[in-house]
């Protein structure tokens, strides 16, 4: 039996997930050239969502979009946010991704911190800051200042680096006014820059590690992945001479306590002792063929004749060990 997959996305898919309504259409044509039925849904509100799952007869859901909400253009959680994974439990319908607990803890970094901490999993020092609550004593600087429920960088410049507590509450405050969320601060860790793949579960997963790099002559101040250095062909990813076995057993470690399943990216950096440390798993990672960082690092390891092969293989990858996870085995 030829089984189906119905595709969700939205007016937040690009900021929340794995991109525009282009690269959606580009996932929707690879996923039916793969022997799988596939359509796209655009929702834009929860009576949409409920209208299109009211008719639909698919086998899994596939979304972009963590929930639906009026804000289209940052992440964060806002007060109007109705889960898709909520949604879809309470329709019994089974999805690629992590469960709605899991998608819920890594949306917000500095829970994301607290799970992977008390699991033994190497983080930076961190603290939340909300709006209105003070800021402690005892930062360690320099420190390293971000929006607690972002993701592309937003929010991310030179001046998030912080050396005393004038800059600190500075950065903190432009966080909370401008982002209208947490203020997450951090030891700045000073080293390289360090993706990692998990693709798949149990027996059909892989971890595979990418170092990031940069041209020197494109940071600022500070050796920081700025907004403006992604998606723009600046960015430039590789299989790691160094911190390998390091950088597989930490997202190993990391995707277990926080119980990720199909498809998640972590991304840490060295710190100023020279071992990496977590900064965030994405839940919905980028699937912009050739420029998002998932398919770049599944082509460094099962490189194909073409780029657009690359691609194929990598969604195939994902969808037997999803469909295989909820026994309907492609």
């Amino acid at each position: 039996m030829k089984r189906e997959l119905l595709l969700i996305t939205g007016p937040g898919g690009d900021a929340q997930g794995w991109g525009n309504m282009a690269v959606t259409e580009n996932l929707n044509d690879t996923v039916n050239a793969l022997g799988v039925k596939c359509s796209i849904a655009y929702v834009n509100n929860r009576k949409e969502f409920d209208e299109v799952m009211d008719k639909s007869s698919c086998d899994m859901v596939w979304s972009s979009l963590y929930y639906l909400s009026e804000k289209e253009d940052i992440v964060g959680v806002p007060d109007d946010a109705e889960w898709v994974s909520d949604l879809l439990d309470a329709r019994n319908i089974p999805y690629i991704g992590s469960s709605a607990k899991t998608m819920k803890n890594l949306i917000l970094k500095f829970v994301t911190h607290e799970i992977m901490e008390k699991a033994g999993v190497k983080v930076p020092f961190h603290v939340l800051v909300n709006p209105g609550s003070p800021i402690p004593e005892n930062i360690p600087f320099p420190a390293f200042v971000k929006p607690d429920g972002e993701s592309r960088s937003v929010g991310i410049s030179d001046r998030s680096v912080v050396k005393n507590h004038e800059e600190l509450a500075a950065q903190v405050a432009r966080v909370h006014q401008e982002l209208s969320q947490g203020a997450l601060i951090e030891e700045y860790l000073p080293g390289d820059e360090y993706t990692v793949l998990m693709l798949g579960n149990g027996e059909h997963q892989e971890i595979l590690p990418g170092k990031v790099t940069v041209d020197e002559t494109h940071y600022g101040q500070y050796r920081i992945l700025r907004s403006d250095l992604r998606g723009v062909g600046l960015t430039k990813v590789s299989i790691p001479e160094e911190h390998f076995d390091e950088a597989v057993e930490l997202t190993r470690k990391a995707t277990a306590a926080l119980e990720c399943m199909d498809h998640v990216r972590a991304d840490m950096r060295v710190g100023s002792d020279g071992k990496l440390r977590i900064i965030e798993v994405n839940g919905i990672p980028g699937l912009k063929p050739v420029k998002s960082w998932s398919p770049q690092i599944f082509s460094l390891y099962h490189p194909q004749p073409t780029p657009e092969a690359d691609y194929r293989e990598m969604i195939h990858t994902i969808l037997v060990s999803a469909f295989a996870r909820i026994g309907k085995p492609l």
